[in-house]
């Protein structure tokens, strides 16, 4: 395929994603939603954690979606809200127009209004109650994962080159988001040269890529605002998930035992926040190769050569959107590590929209070795792939 039909690709994937999109008013279900149901939540098994982990993993290793029946609403995820601003930021930027930045200007509207009160900064949570193996987080606790992207967004909307006022709205937010991350994300590990944020309030986590999205904040704002110490802050937190990579190149999930798995988009978010952390950081010499090698093992040991993104190191199932859509923007982000890098970023799109796409406009949530789960959950696969779509557009306008 050429540039040219490429193009053409991609921005109708992109069009009819967005209208899809749009007509459901950005809302929609979620594979870890599963406790905001009426039905389960006016039993007595509500109070029981291993009920609830039980009942999340039912709902979402499901191949029938059952939230109709257990009365699961469809709501607005602040991530998902932040995934589709990058979005229409990346477009705004391709495209120079003032329509595509009053789109982009209104997401990041929704984002500001959807912080979560009552904490030292801003913050963003899921909305909806999670329980993982390892804590539980009611509905709208603050984690650093829709934070951290929230304020990627934040960030990246002083590109719309906006009044003066409404750029200082956006720092301001951006920098509240570090006081939540100094004051109210306990650190598992701290030593003199390292440190690790925790996922949440009250959790005692030692997540790499989550710890690492708090650096990518940390780094990034010092940056504006000139402040050393947020740099060297992010710069310990950066060397503990460094001193963790394996001799091979990759990360495990986290430290825990039951965290020691390796998957395409979780690594993808490492890459990615390392990659950001290094464009801004005083100290990119030191990290440099643990990049090189973790971006090689990945593209070496994630895909298929016909553009598959395999779900782990050593299985290709489930094959997931949001893995594909993660591995794009990954690819793009590390494009001057590879020359290769923006093709295999069209390869793996073209794969995801002849594989995954429905004749409605939106992706299915994963192809699993023996059927296809086509639920379209908003947040995870449709603002993802909208993201990776803008992404490949910019990249090929370039």
């Amino acid at each position: 395929m050429n540039e040219v039909s490429s193009q053409s690709f991609f921005q109708t994937a992109y069009d009819e994603l967005f209208t899809w999109c749009r007509q459901h008013d950005f809302a929609g279900h979620d594979p870890f939603d599963a406790l905001n149901s009426r039905l389960f939540q006016a039993t007595p098994l509500a109070q029981s954690r291993n009920a609830r982990f039980i009942w999340t993993q039912l709902v979402k290793r499901s191949p029938a979606d059952v939230r109709a029946l257990a009365r699961v609403p469809a709501e607005r995820n602040a991530k998902g809200i932040a995934l589709f601003a990058l979005a229409q930021i990346a477009n705004y930027r391709r495209v120079k127009t003032d329509e595509a930045a009053a789109v982009a200007r209104e997401f990041l509207s929704w984002l500001l209004e959807m912080r979560v009160d009552g904490y030292s900064g801003a913050a963003w949570g899921y909305n909806f109650d999670w329980q993982s193996r390892n804590f539980f987080a009611s509905r709208n606790t603050p984690t650093i994962v829709p934070t951290a992207f929230a304020a990627r967004a934040l960030i990246e909307g002083r590109d719309l080159q906006d009044s003066q006022d409404l750029q200082n709205e956006y720092l301001k937010a951006v920098r509240s988001v570090c006081d939540f991350i100094l004051k109210d994300l306990p650190r598992s590990v701290e030593t003199e040269r390292e440190v690790c944020f925790s996922y949440a309030p009250q959790s005692n986590t030692r997540i790499f890529n989550a710890s690492l999205l708090a650096a990518e904040v940390l780094a990034s704002v010092g940056h504006l605002t000139g402040e050393t110490e947020l740099l060297e802050l992010a710069e310990r937190a950066t060397r503990y998930v460094v001193n963790n990579q394996e001799p091979d190149g990759s990360w495990s999930y986290g430290t825990d035992p039951k965290q020691s798995w390796k998957d395409n988009f979780h690594t993808a978010y490492v890459l990615s926040s390392l990659k950001r952390i290094l464009d801004v950081s005083p100290a990119k010499e030191e990290f440099q190769p643990a990049l090189e090698r973790g971006y090689h093992f990945w593209k070496n040991h994630f895909f298929l050569a016909e553009g598959w993104p395999k779900y782990y190191d050593d299985d290709p199932y489930p094959v997931d959107t949001h893995a594909a859509a993660s591995a794009i923007v990954t690819f793009l982000e590390c494009r001057d590590l590879d020359p290769d890098a923006a093709r295999l970023a069209q390869h793996v799109g073209n794969w995801t929209i002849d594989n995954l796409r429905d004749s409605r406009g939106f992706f299915y949530y994963q192809k699993r070795r023996f059927c296809t789960v086509r639920k379209p959950y908003m947040r995870w696969t449709q603002a993802w792939m909208l993201y990776a779509l803008s992404r490949l557009l910019e990249d090929l306008n370039i």
